[in-house]
């Protein structure tokens, strides 16, 4: 099994910034693509932004130019960041990192959800 652990959500106002850390643990021989998601109340969950194992990014078109995502695969710290620059009200979801694992050499890729971290982006 593998456990994803999110933080940095929280209140901030327009303009500011927030950066999301998920860090994934447990069993993993290797991980594919990270991203992060978000949900509005009463929306879908949304893609905001995803990055390939060899580094290639992806974004919402809302967020280019404002937000970054990352990640940090050395020494087995498997963690996916999102910095959110330039936020704005309608920035404000529940945000989900999400992480593609191979849990051994010879087993196929299963997929993950953390647990979700609020941003609230409000004056």
């Amino acid at each position: 099994q593998v456990q994803l652990v999110e933080s940095g959500g929280g209140l901030v106002q327009p303009g500011g910034s927030l950066r999301l850390s998920c860090a994934a643990s447990g069993r993993i021989f290797r991980i594919a693509a990270m991203g992060w998601y978000r949900q509005a109340p009463g929306k879908q969950r949304d893609l905001v932004a995803a990055i390939t194992r060899g580094g290639s990014t992806n974004y919402a078109d809302s967020v280019k130019g404002r937000f970054t995502i990352s990640r940090d695969n050395a020494n087995a710290k498997n963690t996916v960041y999102l910095q959110m620059n330039s936020l704005k009200p309608e920035d404000t979801a529940v945000y989900y990192c999400n992480v593609g694992v191979y849990a051994y050499s010879n087993s196929g890729q299963d997929n993950y959800w953390g647990q979700g971290t609020q941003v609230t982006v409000s004056s």
